[in-house]
């Protein structure tokens, strides 16, 4: 076996505290993409395993959770926080074996999501209604009650975070979840109900893990009153019309294709530094917010272009639980082809490869679904390169001179998760902040930032997650009118 050992044998599904084998015994691989060698088989969660998840959880809301005091409640969250936190190290190594991440970026994972269950505990005293008095010995106030249960389904990006830290509002809030695990990259979600386990009480935390139709199962279950779902456009259709049946209240964060636009006063090394962070690379470009398509002004094109062919070059690519190794490889077969693919038809419709477009040479990565870090220029508006969602290392560098042309094109998309704006003017930078149809907007930067509200514009997405107005969309709101 190549890299490192896990140690690590998943034990079943959990539901309702105890861990258990799906009900017709169906069992799916997991495979170390970077090798391709199998690294162990998890249960495939039926519709009949989906109904005694949601059941011990709708168990555990009705008898304890949902009545438990606020501050008890995050206690458990806090403690939980604590034992991830003991984990990281091998949380983070797990992640990056099980779905090609850069290790560095994974542990940064774990951190993130020590941070949100800490956040979301120290909110909970937050969640208030209103009162209002509209005539003489009466009382109108509101108040905020849970859902119930809760379904998160995640994709494998972020395998542990999305779990982990997707949860946190909703059981903060007072629901309790069933939580399906990535198909690509499962182990992380099995690993974060052991620890679950040791903290929380039964039934608060179901982990489930399987294919689309497990999720489907989840959406549709009558129990389930509300859903959150991270992943593509098309299945976030799916989903929302699967709710819709149950006129279920939904969070959605999708897809993007999203513009870095740099403007004639950047510095063009600064600027391609900034184009590549806002990457991903160390996900092979595998996240929704990745800058893939760069819109450069054409004073700055050679010098930006030659840049960012540099710093993507510069990339380290290997094993990602190497030091060092920055780019991995892409998550599976059938996602290094979907990519590969695309690639393909860059080239066909005319675009020009100024860097990668294939494997790496290193012949140590031969069996891995490694794809090196690719530029593309003269790329067309037109091209599918430039209108779809790759997800995979692939950029795409547009040159403009006009702007209300480069900002028409910009916008131009069924896309708006978020986009990147480079410039040291500041009537510019925030006349093209304000314009940009986007739901997340960096100028002269990177990176996110806890608390500050994330999603996404047009089919990028519904709600707003990792901030306060996250925490209040896992409650409902009851009005009560008294009179005395």
């Amino acid at each position: 076996m190549i890299g490192p050992d896990l140690n690590f044998s998943p034990k079943g599904l959990f539901i309702g505290g105890e861990w258990q084998e799906a009900v017709d015994g169906g069992r799916v691989e997991s495979i170390n993409p970077a090798t391709g060698e199998t690294l162990g088989e998890v249960p495939l969660a039926t519709e009949a395993d989906v109904d005694r998840a949601v059941h011990a959880a709708q168990k555990s809301y009705a008898s304890d959770w949902g009545r438990m005091p606020i501050r008890e409640r995050a206690g458990y969250l806090e403690r939980l926080a604590d034992h991830l936190h003991n984990h990281r190290d091998e949380l983070g190594l797990l992640d990056c074996v099980d779905s090609g991440n850069a290790l560095a970026g994974m542990t940064g994972d774990v951190d993130w999501t020590v941070d949100t269950l800490r956040f979301f505990a120290g909110l909970v005293t937050e969640i208030k209604g209103e009162t209002s008095s509209h005539a003489p010995r009466h009382m109108n106030f509101t108040r905020r009650q849970p859902f119930g249960v809760v379904a998160k389904i995640n994709p494998f990006n972020h395998p542990f975070r999305f779990c982990a830290e997707k949860s946190a509002a909703a059981l903060a809030a007072g629901n309790t979840v069933v939580v399906k695990g990535p198909e690509q990259a499962p182990l992380s979600s099995l690993r974060f109900a052991e620890l679950c386990e040791d903290i929380m009480p039964p039934g608060v935390v179901n982990v489930v893990t399987g294919t689309g139709q497990t999720g489907s199962a989840m959406v549709r279950h009558p129990l389930v009153g509300r859903i959150g779902f991270v992943g593509s456009v098309e299945t976030g259709r799916i989903i929302a019309r699967e709710a819709a049946e149950g006129l279920k209240e939904v969070t959605l964060e999708l897809g993007g294709k999203n513009p870095i636009i740099i403007f004639p006063d950047a510095d063009p090394q600064q600027a391609a530094k900034a184009a590549v962070k806002g990457m991903n690379m160390n996900r092979q470009g595998q996240s929704c917010s990745s800058t893939s398509r760069v819109f450069v002004h054409e004073s700055l094109h050679a010098e930006v272009l030659e840049a960012l062919v540099a710093e993507a070059e510069a990339l380290p690519v290997g094993f990602p639980w190497q030091p060092g190794k920055e780019v991995g490889p892409i998550v599976s077969d059938r996602q290094y082809q979907r990519v590969m693919n695309f690639i393909a038809s860059g080239k066909q419709e005319g675009a020009r490869v100024m860097t990668g477009g294939g494997r790496p040479a290193d012949p140590v990565l031969v069996n891995g679904f490694f794809i090196s870090p690719t530029v593309f220029d003269g790329v067309d508006d037109t091209m599918r390169i430039a209108r779809e969602e790759i997800f995979g290392p692939v950029m795409s560098v547009f040159t403009w001179s006009d702007y209300e042309d480069m900002l028409g094109k910009a916008n131009d998309l069924v896309y708006g998760l978020t986009a990147a704006i480079v410039t040291n003017d500041l009537h510019k930078a925030m006349e093209t902040a304000e314009r940009v149809e986007a739901g997340y907007v960096w100028i002269n930067s990177t990176g996110r930032y806890l608390g500050a509200p994330y999603g996404g514009w047009k089919h990028s997405g519904i709600g707003r997650e990792e901030c306060f107005e996250e925490l209040l969309s896992y409650t409902r709101i009851k009005n009560i009118n008294m009179r005395w």
